[in-house]
C-alpha cells in the first residue's frame, strides 16, 4: 500500500495565518461584528438619546451622539456593551466630541470643503488595509448598532483638521534644504544610541481640575490595552494626536525626540509593551513599545514572495482524504515542479479559486520576522525563483516561490526621512496650539 501523499508533505501548522493579509486595527475591527452583543443592552432610551450633554458655541453634543462613538469603541475593544460601561466611557467620549465639534467649526468657518466623496474615499481606502470588500463596512456597523455616520463624522472631522493644519502651516510647512542637511548629519553622529518604535494615545487635558476624571479614563484605556484590544483601534477613537489617523504610529523616535517623561519611559520597556498614563504637558499620553535598535544599524533580509493556495472543500482527514483533496494536493505538486518563475505562481494563485485571506502577493517581508521558525527557515533556503515543496495546511495546500532577497540597512536616516520628521514635528505641535486657542475662546456648556 502506497503512503498517502498528505503524510509526506510539508505541515506548516500556522502558514495560513502568518502569510495572511494583515488587518488593521484602524477604525473598525472585521470581527467586531462577529458574535457582537446586540445593541439594545446600553442603548439610549427615545427620550434620553435626545437629551442634551454639551452646547458648544451654540451647536449641541446628545447623549445619542455619546453612545454612538462609546459603543463603536467599546465593541470594537470588546468590552460587553453594558450601561456601566458606556457610562464609564462617556465623560472622555464627550469631551472627544467637544473637541471635534470645535475642529469642525474651525474647518467650516476657514471654509475648507471635505466632500462626501473625500469620506467616500477614506471609507474605501479603510475597507482595503481591512481586507473587506467594499460596502462591508457599512453592514458591519449597522450589525453592532452604530449609525454610519458616527465613523462618517469622525473621518470628515479628521479630513478637515488634516487640511486646516497644513494650511496654518502655509509656506513654513515643508522644511528648507539646510533643515533636511542638519537633521541628517545629526543622526549620523548618533549612530549606535538606541532608538525607539512607538505607537502614542494622547489625552489633552484643558482644565486641572478634571485631572483626576481624565486620569482614571486614561488609566482605563491603559487597561482595556493590556487585555488585548488592539492599540490602533484605542488611539484612531481617542488619542488627539495627528497620529490619531495612522492608528498611533509614532515611527522611529529617539529619547530626545519625545517629552523627557516620555523617554525615561521608553528606556525602562521591553518591546511588545504598553505603558501607564504618562503626565506630558497638556495631558497625558500612553505609548506602546513595538520594537529597539541603534540608530543607523538594522540590517534585515528583506524578501518579496508570491504564493499559490489551493483550498480543500472541507475539512482534511489526512488518513483519509476525499477526491477533491487529491486533486488539490496534485495540482500544487505540478506547480511545485513546473513552476520557473514568480509569474507562474501568481497565474496558478490567480486559478486556483482563491486563496482567501492568503494574498498572492504579501508585499515585502523582513524574514527575520517571519513566524513559526520552520516557516523561516524554509523561505530562507529558497533560492529566489525556485518554488517550494506543497506545504499541507487543514483547509488547503500551499505553494511559496521567493522572488526577490537583499540585504538592507533598515535604519539609514535618508533626507526624506529627516524631512517627514520634521514635518510631523511642526504639524502635532501646532494641532495642539490651535486646540488649545479653540477651547480658550470657544463657549461649552457642559449639562450633567
Amino acid at each position: 500500500m502506497q503512503p498517502s501523499p498528505f503524510l509526506a508533505l510539508i505541515r506548516v501548522a500556522t502558514t495560513a495565518a502568518l502569510l495572511a493579509g494583515p488587518t488593521l486595527a484602524t477604525g473598525l475591527s472585521p470581527a467586531a461584528a462577529q458574535g457582537a452583543p446586540k445593541p439594545a443592552a446600553g442603548a439610549p432610551s427615545a427620550n434620553g438619546a435626545n437629551r442634551i450633554v454639551a452646547v458648544v458655541n451654540s451647536e449641541v453634543v446628545s447623549r445619542a451622539d455619546v453612545v454612538g462613538r462609546a459603543r463603536l469603541f467599546a465593541l470594537n475593544a470588546g468590552i460587553a456593551v453594558a450601561p456601566e460601561a458606556l457610562d464609564r466611557l462617556a465623560p472622555q467620549v464627550t469631551r472627544l466630541l467637544v473637541d471635534e465639534k470645535l475642529r469642525l467649526q474651525e474647518v467650516q468657518r476657514r471654509r475648507l470643503p471635505v466632500t462626501d466623496a473625500d469620506v467616500a474615499d477614506a471609507v474605501s481606502e479603510l475597507e482595503k488595509r481591512n481586507n473587506l470588500p467594499p460596502g462591508t463596512l457599512k453592514v458591519q456597523l449597522a450589525q453592532i448598532g452604530v449609525a454610519p455616520r458616527v465613523l462618517y463624522d469622525q473621518i470628515r472631522t479628521q479630513i478637515g483638521w488634516a487640511r486646516l493644519i497644513r494650511q496654518q502651516l502655509g509656506p513654513n510647512a515643508d522644511p528648507s534644504d539646510a533643515e533636511i542637511q542638519d537633521a541628517v548629519r545629526n543622526n549620523q553622529a548618533r549612530a549606535g544610541q538606541p532608538e525607539f518604535l512607538v505607537s502614542e494615545i494622547f489625552i489633552p487635558l484643558d482644565d486641572p481640575a478634571a485631572e483626576p476624571e481624565v486620569r482614571r479614563f486614561v488609566d482605563d484605556v491603559v487597561g482595556q490595552l493590556r487585555r488585548g484590544t488592539p492599540f490602533a483601534i484605542a488611539a484612531t477613537q481617542f488619542s488627539q494626536a495627528q497620529t490619531a489617523l495612522q492608528g498611533g504610529d509614532l515611527g522611529w523616535v529617539r529619547k530626545e525626540e519625545v517629552d523627557p517623561e516620555v523617554a525615561s519611559v521608553l528606556e525602562r520597556m521591553p518591546p511588545g509593551a504598553v505603558s501607564n498614563a504618562i503626565r506630558v504637558p497638556g495631558g497625558f499620553q500612553i505609548v506602546a513599545l513595538r520594537q529597539r535598535r541603534e540608530t543607523g544599524r538594522d540590517m534585515a533580509t528583506m524578501i518579496t514572495l508570491r504564493q499559490a493556495f489551493f483550498g480543500f472543500a472541507g475539512t482534511l482527514d489526512p488518513n483519509n482524504p476525499t477526491q477533491q483533496q487529491r486533486d488539490q494536493v496534485e495540482k500544487a505538486q505540478k506547480l511545485s515542479a513546473g513552476a520557473r518563475g514568480c509569474d507562474a505562481v501568481e497565474q496558478a494563485a490567480r486559478g486556483s479559486g482563491g486563496g482567501g485571506d492568503r494574498p498572492v502577493d504579501p508585499g515585502t517581508i523582513r524574514l527575520e520576522t517571519v513566524n513559526p521558525p520552520p516557516l523561516r527557515q524554509l523561505l530562507a533556503g529558497l533560492s529566489p525563483g525556485k518554488a517550494s515543496q506543497p506545504i499541507l495546511t487543514p483547509d488547503g495546500v500551499l505553494v511559496m516561490m521567493v522572488c526577490s532577497r537583499e540585504q538592507r540597512n533598515l535604519a539609514e536616516f535618508t533626507p526624506e526621512d529627516a524631512k517627514q520628521q520634521i514635518l510631523r514635528d511642526r504639524i502635532e505641535n501646532l494641532s495642539r496650539q490651535v486646540q488649545r486657542d479653540l477651547r480658550r475662546r470657544a463657549q461649552i456648556e457642559m449639562r450633567s
